[in-house]
Parts: structure tokens; sequence; C-alpha cells
């Protein structure tokens, strides 16, 4: 469903290149999770960028559902670190917004929205403001704003990043019960290896800048979705995390 081969960006500043990204290559499959992990600017959030066609490689191709696709479009849907919700708006108008621009009649969308709402836990609150909610509540809707777009990938840029940690492991599972629910294919960021070995099927491990990827840990045969128990006390979830974690550390204090 997303395959990004040889993507490599420099930024020209005040005459001086930097290199950010050297040679990025990865897949997903329809329906798997995966998730970029590595040190601070190793370039995660620009990959992302790329991939949703806001920032323009200088070399490298990326392919959804095996077609270039390079510029933004309604088959990538992008979630933000930070809520991006408009003030004055309420939850469902800022859900139904993507589906204003495209045009979408005024009912068809507010029933699309309301329905999508109802599922992502927000019923009740469709006529709130942003000041009025939680902050967990404004991450819903902003994933609720780019799931309106049914789009073929979701890309999200480290979206329980402001979140207190209870909150932030609830958003993880109610993530995983919509994946599963929406048969979606997410690229997630993050900066925690707990989380990445939790919510994913494939993590990529990125070096320091200029960021590439040095391992793929393909953790869906492991992967402790839908059991009972907590998958955290088991002793594969530990030695997975123990292994993304070696690498990512020694890559963080430059370990050859």
């Amino acid at each position: 469903m997303l395959r990004v081969e040889s993507v490599s960006k420099t930024f020209e500043r005040q005459g001086e290149s930097i290199p950010a990204l050297l040679d990025v290559a990865l897949e997903l499959r329809p329906g798997q999770f995966g998730t970029l992990i590595g040190p601070s600017g190793c370039g995660k959030t620009t990959l992302l960028r790329i991939i949703a066609g806001l920032t323009r490689p200088t070399t490298g191709t990326v392919f959804i559902d095996g077609h270039p696709s390079m510029r933004p479009s309604p088959e990538k849907g992008f979630v933000f670190q930070h809520f991006n919700l408009f003030p004055w708006r309420t939850v469902l108008t800022n859900a139904e917004y993507g589906l204003e621009l495209q045009g979408v009649p005024r009912d068809q969308r507010r029933e699309r929205a309301l329905a999508t709402l109802h599922a992502m836990g927000l019923a009740g609150f469709e006529h709130h403001y942003p000041s009025e909610i939680s902050g967990g509540m404004r991450q819903r809707v902003g994933i609720a704003r780019a799931l309106l777009l049914r789009p073929k990938v979701l890309l999200m840029d480290e979206p329980f990043g402001a979140l207190d940690a209870m909150t932030r492991e609830l958003m993880g599972d109610d993530l995983l019960a919509l994946v599963r629910r929406e048969r979606l294919t997410v690229l997630f960021v993050t900066h925690s290896v707990d989380e990445a070995v939790y919510l994913s099927d494939r993590i990529f491990a990125m070096s320091r800048r200029p960021g590439k990827i040095i391992r793929v840990f393909d953790s869906e045969a492991r992967h402790p979705r839908g059991e009972p128990d907590n998958p955290r006390a088991r002793q594969d979830f530990a030695e997975l995390r123990d292994e993304v974690w070696s690498l990512i550390r020694a890559e963080v204090q430059g370990i050859p």
C-alpha cells in the first residue's frame, strides 16, 4: 500500500547544504501499522511530510497502492503532532472541514462526520469548541478529520506527544481498535520505544542525521494485539523493546 524508494532530502540554507535524509526505502502492506523511530533531528517528520506531499524530496519516489504519489491527495490522511483545530469552529465543523474543502454537500458531510465522531467516542460533544474539551478529545477530532477523507494511508506525526502518560496509553488502545475496525494502513512517528513496540507491525529504526533506515523490526509475528492480558508484561514484548532501545541508544550516543 505504501512504498518509499530512494528518498533523500537536502535543505539549502544561506548557501549551506544540510542533508536531512539519505536513500530512505520502506514498505507497508495494506492494513499494516508501521512506526518511524530514531534520534531527535534524524528526519522522521521530514520523511512523513515527503510521503504526505507537503515537502518535495531531493531524490526518490513515493508510491501509494502501486502508483507514484508526490503531492497531497485524499488517499493520504495526515494527523499532526499538535491538534491544529480552528478555535472558532465546533468539534463537528472542525471534523468536517476536509470534506468541506472537497465540496461535499453539507448534509452528506454532516452525516459522515457525526458517524465518525460517534465512533471516536465523541458523541455528545459535537457542538463544543476546542477550548471546552480535553487534549485527548481534541486529538480524536484531528484523527476523525483525517479519517473522514477515507485515506488509503494514515500518516501520524507523534500525535500523542502532547498528552499525559495515562491519556497517551488509552489513546494508543483506541487507535489500535480503530486500525482493526477500519483496516487502516498507518505510518506513525514517535520518540517512545514502548509506544512503537506496542502499536507496530513494523518498526523502522533510523540513524542520526542524515536519517536513513538502519534496521526494520518485523514485530507482527510477536505482536500481542487482541490478547486479553497486558502485552507489556509479556517476555517477548520486553525482549523486542530492549532490542529497539539498544539500537536507538547506540545511535543517540554515537556508538559505532
